[in-house]
């Protein structure tokens, strides 16, 4: 592994270390896993450059999914919430631990690739009904 020294502005590395605490990592895993999700995207370039806080990972299948940047929450949780649990902006971002800012992108992503999201959701109700 190499060594690299980072200079990061002062409230970038407390919101860095906040968000760290948060996923229960060290700060540098958490810088690790952020500069590892960027260049694995760019890579695939997947990611959708109007909504530049939603990133697709790979999730446990191997399928790259959406999620807010940094936060490890799908597009798709946060469409159910506000369109099958009625849940506002509001709501969904103090739920989740987001900013409204956040929500309401994932939001807009959601009305830009509809269909993909809308076939990831409905993948997962078949997947619960077969296992019901």
């Amino acid at each position: 592994m190499a060594r690299y020294p980072l200079n990061l502005p002062i409230d970038l590395k407390r919101d860095a270390e906040q968000w760290a605490e948060a996923q229960g990592v060290s700060l540098n895993q958490f810088i690790m896993w952020a500069v590892a999700e960027k260049v694995g995207a760019l890579r695939q370039d997947l990611n959708d450059p109007n909504f530049p806080h939603i990133v697709y990972r790979r999730g446990a299948a191997g399928i790259p999914v959406p999620e807010v940047s940094g936060t490890g929450i799908r597009v798709q949780t946060i469409v159910v919430a506000a369109e099958q649990w009625g849940m506002s902006a509001e709501e969904i971002a103090a739920d989740y631990d987001l900013t409204g800012s956040q929500v309401e992108q994932a939001l807009a992503f959601y009305a830009a690739h509809r269909a993909e999201i809308g076939r990831a959701i409905e993948g997962e109700r078949e997947l619960e009904a077969a296992h019901a």
